[in-house]
Protein backbone atom coordinates (compact mmCIF):
# COMPACT_ATOMS: atom_id res chain seq x y z
CA UNK A 1 0.00 0.00 0.00
CA UNK A 2 3.04 2.27 0.12
CA UNK A 3 3.36 2.71 -3.62
CA UNK A 4 -0.15 4.11 -4.29
CA UNK A 5 0.14 6.52 -1.40
CA UNK A 6 3.50 7.73 -2.65
CA UNK A 7 2.10 8.17 -6.15
CA UNK A 8 -0.69 10.34 -4.83
CA UNK A 9 1.78 12.53 -3.02
CA UNK A 10 3.87 13.08 -6.14
CA UNK A 11 1.14 13.93 -8.60
CA UNK A 12 -0.85 17.10 -7.81
CA UNK A 13 -4.58 16.74 -7.35
CA UNK A 14 -6.70 18.80 -9.74
CA UNK A 15 -10.41 19.67 -9.53
CA UNK A 16 -12.56 19.43 -6.45
CA UNK A 17 -11.31 17.84 -3.27
CA UNK A 18 -13.41 16.12 -0.67
CA UNK A 19 -12.95 17.42 2.84
CA UNK A 20 -13.89 15.25 5.78
CA UNK A 21 -13.47 17.97 8.40
CA UNK A 22 -16.57 18.63 10.50
CA UNK A 23 -17.33 21.46 12.89
CA UNK A 24 -18.78 20.34 16.18
CA UNK A 25 -21.20 22.72 17.92
CA UNK A 26 -22.86 22.44 21.25
CA UNK A 27 -26.52 23.28 21.51
CA UNK A 28 -27.20 25.88 24.16
CA UNK A 29 -29.92 25.38 26.72
CA UNK A 30 -33.17 27.36 26.22
CA UNK A 31 -33.68 30.56 28.16
CA UNK A 32 -36.72 29.15 29.91
CA UNK A 33 -39.32 26.41 29.82
CA UNK A 34 -40.50 25.44 26.37
CA UNK A 35 -44.20 25.49 25.41
CA UNK A 36 -46.10 22.48 26.79
CA UNK A 37 -42.99 21.40 28.67
CA UNK A 38 -45.09 20.41 31.68
CA UNK A 39 -46.75 17.67 29.63
CA UNK A 40 -43.52 16.11 28.40
CA UNK A 41 -43.23 12.40 29.27
CA UNK A 42 -46.76 12.18 30.67
CA UNK A 43 -49.55 9.94 29.56
CA UNK A 44 -52.39 11.81 27.88
CA UNK A 45 -54.98 9.78 29.76
CA UNK A 46 -53.58 10.96 33.10
CA UNK A 47 -53.98 14.68 32.29
CA UNK A 48 -56.71 16.84 33.73
CA UNK A 49 -60.05 16.64 31.93
CA UNK A 50 -62.28 19.68 31.47
CA UNK A 51 -65.96 18.96 31.87
CA UNK A 52 -67.05 22.06 29.93
CA UNK A 53 -65.63 24.27 27.23
CA UNK A 54 -66.02 27.36 29.42
CA UNK A 55 -63.53 26.04 32.00
CA UNK A 56 -61.08 25.14 29.25
CA UNK A 57 -61.50 28.55 27.62
CA UNK A 58 -60.84 30.38 30.89
CA UNK A 59 -57.72 28.37 31.57
CA UNK A 60 -56.45 28.90 28.01
CA UNK A 61 -57.14 32.64 28.27
CA UNK A 62 -55.11 32.85 31.48
CA UNK A 63 -52.19 31.01 29.88
CA UNK A 64 -52.39 33.26 26.84
CA UNK A 65 -52.11 36.40 28.95
CA UNK A 66 -48.93 35.25 30.68
CA UNK A 67 -45.68 36.85 29.54
CA UNK A 68 -43.26 34.36 27.97
CA UNK A 69 -39.55 34.58 27.30
CA UNK A 70 -39.96 33.71 23.61
CA UNK A 71 -41.28 35.98 20.89
CA UNK A 72 -44.46 35.19 19.04
CA UNK A 73 -44.86 35.10 15.29
CA UNK A 74 -46.73 38.40 15.34
CA UNK A 75 -43.92 40.03 17.30
CA UNK A 76 -41.45 38.85 14.68
CA UNK A 77 -43.58 40.37 11.92
CA UNK A 78 -44.26 43.65 13.74
CA UNK A 79 -41.33 44.18 16.13
CA UNK A 80 -42.31 47.73 17.06
CA UNK A 81 -46.02 47.03 17.48
CA UNK A 82 -47.00 46.72 21.09
CA UNK A 83 -43.47 46.77 22.52
CA UNK A 84 -42.92 49.62 24.90
CA UNK A 85 -45.52 51.83 23.21
CA UNK A 86 -48.17 53.22 25.51
CA UNK A 87 -51.11 54.86 23.79
CA UNK A 88 -52.23 58.17 25.27
CA UNK A 89 -55.99 58.59 25.63
CA UNK A 90 -56.87 62.17 24.60
CA UNK A 91 -60.65 61.66 24.59
CA UNK A 92 -63.34 61.81 27.20
CA UNK A 93 -63.18 59.31 30.09
CA UNK A 94 -65.59 56.44 30.23
CA UNK A 95 -68.65 56.87 32.38
CA UNK A 96 -68.43 53.91 34.73
CA UNK A 97 -71.60 51.88 35.04
CA UNK A 98 -72.38 48.90 37.20
CA UNK A 99 -72.03 45.60 35.34
CA UNK A 100 -74.35 43.88 37.77
CA UNK A 101 -77.12 46.39 37.14
CA UNK A 102 -76.73 45.95 33.39
CA UNK A 103 -76.99 42.17 33.65
CA UNK A 104 -79.97 42.49 35.93
CA UNK A 105 -81.75 44.74 33.43
CA UNK A 106 -81.03 42.28 30.61
CA UNK A 107 -82.46 39.39 32.62
CA UNK A 108 -85.60 41.37 33.34
CA UNK A 109 -86.06 42.09 29.65
CA UNK A 110 -85.57 38.42 28.80
CA UNK A 111 -88.13 37.36 31.41
CA UNK A 112 -90.64 39.87 30.09
CA UNK A 113 -90.11 38.63 26.53
CA UNK A 114 -90.56 35.00 27.57
CA UNK A 115 -93.84 35.85 29.30
CA UNK A 116 -95.20 37.79 26.31
CA UNK A 117 -97.58 35.50 24.35
CA UNK A 118 -97.66 37.81 21.32
CA UNK A 119 -93.90 37.56 20.85
CA UNK A 120 -94.07 33.79 21.21
CA UNK A 121 -96.84 33.55 18.61
CA UNK A 122 -95.05 35.86 16.15
CA UNK A 123 -91.82 33.90 16.56
CA UNK A 124 -93.59 30.57 16.01
CA UNK A 125 -95.38 31.85 12.90
CA UNK A 126 -92.17 33.54 11.63
CA UNK A 127 -93.76 36.98 11.52
CA UNK A 128 -91.61 38.56 14.22
CA UNK A 129 -90.03 41.85 13.21
CA UNK A 130 -86.94 43.12 15.03
CA UNK A 131 -86.77 46.94 15.37
CA UNK A 132 -83.33 47.64 13.91
CA UNK A 133 -83.43 51.28 14.98
CA UNK A 134 -83.70 50.25 18.62
CA UNK A 135 -80.93 47.69 18.18
CA UNK A 136 -78.61 50.27 16.64
CA UNK A 137 -79.44 52.79 19.39
CA UNK A 138 -78.61 50.17 22.02
CA UNK A 139 -75.35 49.34 20.25
CA UNK A 140 -74.35 53.01 20.04
CA UNK A 141 -75.08 53.43 23.74
CA UNK A 142 -73.16 50.37 24.97
CA UNK A 143 -70.37 48.77 22.92
CA UNK A 144 -70.49 50.89 19.77
CA UNK A 145 -67.77 53.42 20.71
CA UNK A 146 -65.22 50.72 21.53
CA UNK A 147 -66.03 48.88 18.29
CA UNK A 148 -65.53 52.06 16.26
CA UNK A 149 -62.20 52.62 17.99
CA UNK A 150 -61.02 49.13 17.07
CA UNK A 151 -62.03 49.62 13.44
CA UNK A 152 -60.24 52.98 13.31
CA UNK A 153 -57.10 51.41 14.77
CA UNK A 154 -57.28 48.69 12.13
CA UNK A 155 -57.35 51.32 9.38
CA UNK A 156 -54.51 53.30 10.99
CA UNK A 157 -56.60 56.42 11.61
CA UNK A 158 -55.13 57.27 15.01
CA UNK A 159 -51.57 56.45 13.96
CA UNK A 160 -51.67 58.73 10.90
CA UNK A 161 -53.55 61.63 12.51
CA UNK A 162 -52.53 61.66 16.18
CA UNK A 163 -49.34 59.60 16.32
CA UNK A 164 -49.23 57.62 19.57
CA UNK A 165 -52.55 58.99 20.84
CA UNK A 166 -56.03 57.50 20.66
CA UNK A 167 -59.56 58.22 21.87
CA UNK A 168 -62.91 56.50 22.16
CA UNK A 169 -65.61 58.26 20.06
CA UNK A 170 -68.18 58.82 22.79
CA UNK A 171 -70.43 60.95 20.54
CA UNK A 172 -72.10 59.19 17.62
CA UNK A 173 -71.40 61.14 14.43
CA UNK A 174 -73.96 60.66 11.65
CA UNK A 175 -72.88 61.79 8.17
CA UNK A 176 -74.72 61.32 4.91
CA UNK A 177 -74.41 62.60 1.34
CA UNK A 178 -77.47 63.45 -0.73
CA UNK A 179 -76.90 62.27 -4.29
CA UNK A 180 -78.53 63.52 -7.46
CA UNK A 181 -80.84 60.51 -7.72
CA UNK A 182 -82.66 61.54 -4.52
CA UNK A 183 -80.78 58.82 -2.69
CA UNK A 184 -78.69 59.00 0.45
CA UNK A 185 -75.16 57.67 0.87
CA UNK A 186 -74.33 57.31 4.59
CA UNK A 187 -70.83 57.37 6.02
CA UNK A 188 -70.09 54.69 8.57
CA UNK A 189 -66.60 53.46 9.40
CA UNK A 190 -64.64 52.61 6.27
CA UNK A 191 -67.44 52.06 3.76
CA UNK A 192 -66.89 52.95 0.10
CA UNK A 193 -68.14 56.28 -1.25
CA UNK A 194 -67.41 57.43 -4.79
CA UNK A 195 -66.06 60.95 -5.50
CA UNK A 196 -69.21 61.70 -7.44
CA UNK A 197 -71.35 60.94 -4.38
CA UNK A 198 -69.04 63.03 -2.13
CA UNK A 199 -69.06 66.08 -4.40
CA UNK A 200 -71.50 68.19 -2.35
CA UNK A 201 -71.47 69.20 1.30
CA UNK A 202 -72.82 66.37 3.50
CA UNK A 203 -75.42 66.52 6.23
CA UNK A 204 -73.90 66.02 9.68
CA UNK A 205 -75.86 65.41 12.86
CA UNK A 206 -75.00 64.41 16.42
CA UNK A 207 -76.45 64.66 19.88
CA UNK A 208 -75.33 67.82 21.66
CA UNK A 209 -76.34 69.71 24.77
CA UNK A 210 -77.86 73.14 24.45
CA UNK A 211 -75.21 75.84 24.63
CA UNK A 212 -72.28 73.54 23.82
CA UNK A 213 -69.70 74.37 21.12
CA UNK A 214 -68.14 71.96 18.66
CA UNK A 215 -65.57 71.79 15.86
CA UNK A 216 -65.92 69.55 12.79
CA UNK A 217 -62.95 68.53 10.66
CA UNK A 218 -62.75 66.56 7.40
CA UNK A 219 -59.25 65.60 6.32
CA UNK A 220 -57.53 63.25 3.88
CA UNK A 221 -54.21 61.78 5.11
CA UNK A 222 -53.58 59.79 1.90
CA UNK A 223 -53.95 62.33 -0.88
CA UNK A 224 -51.12 64.85 -0.56
CA UNK A 225 -49.24 65.05 -3.86
CA UNK A 226 -45.91 66.35 -2.53
CA UNK A 227 -45.50 65.65 1.20
CA UNK A 228 -46.06 62.15 2.54
CA UNK A 229 -46.69 63.20 6.16
CA UNK A 230 -49.12 66.02 5.31
CA UNK A 231 -52.84 66.04 4.69
CA UNK A 232 -55.40 68.01 2.75
CA UNK A 233 -58.13 69.67 4.79
CA UNK A 234 -61.45 69.37 2.98
CA UNK A 235 -63.73 71.00 5.53
CA UNK A 236 -63.29 72.80 8.83
CA UNK A 237 -66.12 74.38 10.81
CA UNK A 238 -65.57 75.80 14.29
CA UNK A 239 -67.72 77.19 17.10
CA UNK A 240 -70.74 75.09 16.11
CA UNK A 241 -73.64 75.88 18.47
CA UNK A 242 -75.24 72.61 19.53
CA UNK A 243 -75.65 70.35 16.51
CA UNK A 244 -76.30 73.18 14.03
CA UNK A 245 -73.28 72.61 11.79
CA UNK A 246 -74.17 75.23 9.20
CA UNK A 247 -74.53 77.87 11.93
CA UNK A 248 -70.87 77.61 12.92
CA UNK A 249 -67.86 79.55 11.66
CA UNK A 250 -66.73 78.01 8.37
CA UNK A 251 -62.95 78.25 8.66
CA UNK A 252 -62.35 76.30 5.43
CA UNK A 253 -65.20 75.65 3.02
CA UNK A 254 -66.02 72.17 1.76
CA UNK A 255 -63.96 70.76 -1.09
CA UNK A 256 -64.96 67.59 -2.99
CA UNK A 257 -62.92 64.42 -2.82
CA UNK A 258 -60.22 64.07 -5.49
CA UNK A 259 -58.19 60.86 -5.07
CA UNK A 260 -55.60 60.80 -7.84
CA UNK A 261 -55.76 58.09 -10.45
CA UNK A 262 -53.63 55.08 -9.63
CA UNK A 263 -53.24 55.82 -5.90
CA UNK A 264 -55.86 53.34 -4.67
CA UNK A 265 -58.31 54.01 -1.87
CA UNK A 266 -58.06 57.18 0.23
CA UNK A 267 -59.42 57.65 3.75
CA UNK A 268 -61.60 60.70 4.31
CA UNK A 269 -61.99 61.18 8.05
CA UNK A 270 -64.56 63.24 9.96
CA UNK A 271 -63.46 64.21 13.48
CA UNK A 272 -65.74 65.99 15.92
CA UNK A 273 -64.13 68.04 18.70
CA UNK A 274 -65.94 69.40 21.72
CA UNK A 275 -64.86 72.90 22.74
CA UNK A 276 -64.51 74.09 26.31
CA UNK A 277 -65.05 77.67 25.20
CA UNK A 278 -65.25 79.77 22.08
CA UNK A 279 -62.05 79.48 20.01
CA UNK A 280 -60.59 82.04 17.62
CA UNK A 281 -59.49 80.16 14.48
CA UNK A 282 -58.06 83.18 12.65
CA UNK A 283 -54.72 81.38 12.10
CA UNK A 284 -56.54 78.51 10.34
CA UNK A 285 -58.81 80.73 8.22
CA UNK A 286 -58.67 80.06 4.48
CA UNK A 287 -60.02 82.31 1.70
CA UNK A 288 -63.40 81.50 0.25
CA UNK A 289 -63.22 79.95 -2.29
CA UNK A 290 -59.92 78.18 -1.58
CA UNK A 291 -58.76 76.25 -4.65
CA UNK A 292 -55.09 76.13 -3.72
CA UNK A 293 -53.68 72.81 -2.59
CA UNK A 294 -50.82 74.63 -0.88
CA UNK A 295 -53.24 76.52 1.35
CA UNK A 296 -55.15 73.32 2.10
CA UNK A 297 -52.04 71.51 3.34
CA UNK A 298 -52.83 70.48 6.90
CA UNK A 299 -51.69 68.35 9.83
CA UNK A 300 -54.24 67.19 12.37
CA UNK A 301 -51.62 66.56 15.04
CA UNK A 302 -50.29 70.13 14.83
CA UNK A 303 -53.85 71.47 14.86
CA UNK A 304 -54.70 69.48 17.99
CA UNK A 305 -51.48 70.43 19.80
CA UNK A 306 -52.22 74.08 19.16
CA UNK A 307 -55.73 73.98 20.63
CA UNK A 308 -55.54 70.93 22.93
CA UNK A 309 -56.41 72.98 26.02
CA UNK A 310 -59.73 74.02 24.47
CA UNK A 311 -60.85 71.10 22.26
CA UNK A 312 -61.30 67.38 22.94
CA UNK A 313 -61.97 64.72 20.25
CA UNK A 314 -65.37 63.19 20.77
CA UNK A 315 -66.69 61.75 17.48
CA UNK A 316 -65.31 59.87 14.48
CA UNK A 317 -66.54 58.65 11.10
CA UNK A 318 -64.67 57.94 7.88
CA UNK A 319 -65.11 56.50 4.40
CA UNK A 320 -62.88 55.21 1.63
CA UNK A 321 -62.80 56.74 -1.82
CA UNK A 322 -61.11 55.82 -5.11
CA UNK A 323 -60.76 57.59 -8.46
CA UNK A 324 -63.61 57.96 -10.92
CA UNK A 325 -64.41 60.23 -13.88
CA UNK A 326 -65.58 63.13 -11.72
CA UNK A 327 -62.04 63.60 -10.30
CA UNK A 328 -60.82 64.73 -13.75
CA UNK A 329 -63.35 67.56 -13.67
CA UNK A 330 -62.10 68.63 -10.22
CA UNK A 331 -58.48 68.86 -11.37
CA UNK A 332 -59.25 70.62 -14.67
CA UNK A 333 -62.08 73.00 -13.76
CA UNK A 334 -61.68 73.65 -10.02
CA UNK A 335 -57.97 73.25 -9.28
CA UNK A 336 -57.03 74.43 -12.80
CA UNK A 337 -54.16 71.97 -13.13
CA UNK A 338 -53.18 68.93 -15.12
CA UNK A 339 -54.49 65.73 -13.61
CA UNK A 340 -51.70 63.56 -12.16
CA UNK A 341 -51.83 59.90 -13.08
CA UNK A 342 -49.80 57.37 -11.12
CA UNK A 343 -48.88 54.06 -12.71
CA UNK A 344 -46.73 51.23 -11.48
CA UNK A 345 -43.70 50.56 -13.67
CA UNK A 346 -43.38 46.81 -13.84
CA UNK A 347 -39.89 45.41 -14.47
CA UNK A 348 -39.35 43.74 -17.85
CA UNK A 349 -40.20 40.09 -18.09
CA UNK A 350 -37.16 37.96 -17.49
CA UNK A 351 -36.41 35.07 -19.85
CA UNK A 352 -33.61 32.61 -19.51
CA UNK A 353 -30.94 32.68 -22.24
CA UNK A 354 -32.18 31.15 -25.46
CA UNK A 355 -31.21 27.55 -26.05
CA UNK A 356 -30.07 26.64 -29.57
CA UNK A 357 -31.87 23.30 -29.54
CA UNK A 358 -34.90 23.67 -27.20
CA UNK A 359 -35.70 20.06 -26.50
CA UNK A 360 -39.21 19.28 -25.25
CA UNK A 361 -40.23 22.96 -25.35
CA UNK A 362 -43.55 24.22 -26.75
CA UNK A 363 -43.71 25.65 -30.23
CA UNK A 364 -44.18 29.22 -28.96
CA UNK A 365 -40.87 28.98 -27.08
CA UNK A 366 -39.24 31.12 -29.80
CA UNK A 367 -41.86 33.86 -29.34
CA UNK A 368 -40.14 34.91 -26.10
CA UNK A 369 -37.07 36.02 -28.04
CA UNK A 370 -38.69 37.93 -30.89
CA UNK A 371 -37.41 41.46 -31.52
CA UNK A 372 -40.91 42.91 -32.05
CA UNK A 373 -43.53 43.51 -29.35
CA UNK A 374 -46.28 41.91 -31.40
CA UNK A 375 -48.29 39.57 -29.16
CA UNK A 376 -48.19 36.06 -30.50
CA UNK A 377 -49.31 34.13 -27.44
CA UNK A 378 -52.28 31.91 -28.16
CA UNK A 379 -51.98 31.87 -31.96
CA UNK A 380 -50.75 28.28 -32.08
Amino acid sequence: MAAPLARMSVWPVTGRTLSTAAALCRRAAPLGPLPNDQFRGKDLESLKKYRSFIKYYRQADQENKKTNWWRTYRQFLYPSKGEGVQKVDIGFPRVSSSVAEGLKAQKEVLKANHKNPELEKASRQRTLRIPLDEVRAEWERTSGPSHIQRVAEHYGVYQDLFGEATFVPRVTLRVQYNTEEDAVMPVYNGNLVTPKEAAATPEVSFEAEEGSLWTLLLTNPDGHLRETDSEYVHWLVGNIPGNQVFSGDEVCHYFPAFPAKGTGYHRYIFILFKQEQRVDFKDELRPNPCHSLKLRTFKTLDFYRKYEDRITPAGLAFFQCAWDDSVTNVFHNILDMKEPIFDHQFPPVYHTPQVKFPHLQPLRYLDRYRDSDEPTYGIY
